[in-house]
């Protein structure tokens, strides 16, 4: 069990553009237009993270030492979570960051490979979309009921709004996944657009060291950028 990697824009295997066809053109540019707005949404995330943090210490330092803890604590915890948990999700896919089983797709090559893929991508397309479905039932549920929440009787549907819509955005980003792998089926030495790729755990562990987890001194090139081993 293992997680696949995407290939962000600016990576050091960028794409040149210009060598594209139109249509791979088009996918390329859609693909980094709405990379960059999944971005955004993961900056939002990271930031309510951040903001949870330091409700958190000021529930504390309230609570313990001037007995006046944050009124509606847990119901604002209870309620920012979704934002967080799900905001981001259509970010990790772009990136391949969801765990994949590849025992078998990995031994797998050229059209198969993306004929698998394929068919995953439909399956993942048709449950999500059950998903955005029943989430929106549930928020309309609670939008007009106006669930409020235990404690504080906070209104509810705010967050369960946040299921729907992150699903969406995920949806999107299936059907662009979709027709990376669709692209591929065709052409199967084409470069790769849109979708999560597969790596080795050399390749992993080469990442890592690019990306600073080692001193400058102690950096070794596990894989060969040319293609091979080292």
């Amino acid at each position: 069990m293992s997680a696949g990697t995407g290939q962000p824009p600016g990576a050091a295997n960028a794409l040149r553009v210009e060598d594209l066809s139109p249509s791979a053109a088009m996918l390329h540019r859609v693909d980094e237009r709405f990379f960059a707005f999944e971005k955004l949404l993961n900056y939002i995330s990271a930031l309510v993270i951040l903001g949870i943090m330091v409700m958190g210490t000021v529930q504390v330092i309230g609570r313990v030492a001037f007995r006046q803890p944050i009124y509606g604590y847990s119901d604002m915890i209870e309620q920012i979570m979704t934002v967080f948990a799900f905001l981001a999700i259509a970010y990790t896919q772009r990136l391949g960051g969801h765990v994949r089983m590849e025992l078998i797709l990995g031994r797998m090559k050229g059209r198969l490979l993306y004929f698998f893929e394929i068919i995953g991508t439909l399956c993942a397309i048709g449950i999500i979309l059950i998903l955005c479905y029943y989430g929106y039932t549930h928020f309309l549920r609670a939008f007009e009921f106006g669930d409020p929440t235990i404690d504080v009787n906070m209104p509810i549907w705010p967050s369960k709004l946040m299921v729907p819509l992150a699903f969406s955005v995920l949806i999107v980003r299936l059907f662009i996944q979709l027709a990376g792998f669709l692209r591929l089926f065709m052409h199967p030495n084409e470069q790769m657009i849109g979708v999560p790729r597969m790596e080795t755990v050399d390749d992993m562990a080469q990442a890592e060291i690019d990306a600073g987890l080692a001193g400058e001194a102690e950096k070794v090139n596990i894989v060969n950028r040319s293609g091979g081993p080292a």
